[in-house]
């Protein structure tokens, strides 16, 4: 029996999220971020299907130039920038945006020949990750305004670092502190992300840049995407390949953990670890087996997860199994996992179908 695994991508609902991002955000701009290829999605295709956004964020060249040879002419920013004069020049040849957040950046720029670039300026309100001190923020950019390499105006951006906990006070004294260091330049500006879009709808300004809520899913952990109105992207699904009578007590699975409480049918899916199905996943995760909520039990194999049968007891071979997706929030799976949606999406493998409306 040929595997049936696959993910079906829903690029009418990126569609509809980012329209849904639009009615929450005014007249700011939005950079949709699609890097790690959009978000485990297909990159390209999900740029396609969000081709309203005003931009699009990546992480690395190689996400930028798999966008250009699509045809894609929109602006890409390189969320971290160029490391070396190697990706500078392909920033230049690929007419990318740059975020500058180093001063290697800046010593760079300063030798570079050809077309003056279009560059975003981070600032570190507190994450202590990537961004120049907020200190420093006049003379950057005055040094800036000094090279003929960097197209003007730049445009400011930081990073939040709490963002989805809504009751962190860290949040407010970061946006409270950017907004302290900019203050009185005629700049645009990019703070929220898109816990921030949703928690902290005040400081969306000129420019948000919106990720993982794109694809339905929410960037809080004790909600799902549905609450804000968002229409899950992906649904991953396999089949059933065989079915099993046990008797009550007998294990099932790698170091029998789990044992029937009662004399019961058995289902196995044709999906495991070795598709992106966390491994961890607690007997217990749900999953629906012809619209009926099932759940896994014992462990997760590399190609193979068991399932209680007790809801689905009119279950036959080839009858459709969903993991993830529509009708069974992504977020639950990650919190029976001790994951984050995040790590789910861009886990699913490569041997995964991935289908496309």
């Amino acid at each position: 029996m040929s595997r049936s695994t696959r993910a079906l991508i829903n690029t009418q609902a990126l569609s509809d999220n980012l329209e849904t991002i639009r009615g929450l955000t005014g007249d700011a701009r939005i950079m949709a971020v699609i890097k790690a290829n959009g978000y485990g999605h297909g990159i390209v295709q999900v740029a396609r299907a969000l081709r309203a956004a005003d931009a699009y964020g990546v992480a690395r060249v190689d996400e930028a130039r798999a966008l250009r040879q699509a045809g894609i002419e929109k602006p890409v920013v390189m969320l971290e920038g160029f490391q070396d004069a190697e990706e500078l020049k392909s920033v230049g040849e690929l007419s990318l945006d740059a975020v500058l957040h180093h001063g290697k950046q800046l010593a760079l720029l300063e030798d570079h020949e050809g077309k003056p670039l279009r560059c975003w300026l981070k600032l570190d309100s507190g994450m202590h990750r990537l961004g120049f001190p907020l200190a420093q923020t006049q003379g950057v950019l005055g040094r800036l305004e000094q090279l003929d390499s960097v197209a003007k105006p730049l445009i400011l951006m930081t990073h939040l670092a709490c963002a989805d906990d809504r009751h962190n006070p860290m949040t407010k004294h970061q946006i409270h502190d950017f907004a302290q260091a900019v203050d009185g330049l005629d700049l645009e500006r990019c703070v929220v992300n898109s816990a921030g879009l949703l928690a902290f709808p005040d400081a969306c300004l000129d420019w948000v840049r919106p990720g993982i809520m794109l694809y339905g899913i929410s960037p809080f952990p004790d909600d799902t995407g549905l609450d804000h109105g968002l229409k899950p992207v992906m649904t991953l699904e396999s089949t059933l390949i065989a079915i099993n009578q046990l008797r009550k007590d007998e294990p099932v699975g790698y170091g029998a953990t789990w044992r029937a409480p009662e004399d019961m049918l058995v289902g196995v899916a044709a999906i495991g670890y070795g598709d992106g199905y966390p491994r961890h996943a607690r007997s217990g995760t749900p999953v629906l087996v012809n619209t009926q909520r099932c759940s896994i039990v014992g462990r997760v194999s590399m190609d193979m997860v068991s399932l209680d049968l007790r809801n689905a007891v009119d279950a036959n071979v080839g009858d459709r199994v969903v993991l993830w997706g529509e009708g069974l929030p992504i977020e639950e799976i990650a919190r029976h996992a001790d994951m984050i949606p995040y790590e789910l999406v861009c886990g699913v493998t490569p041997r995964v179908e991935f289908v496309y409306p």
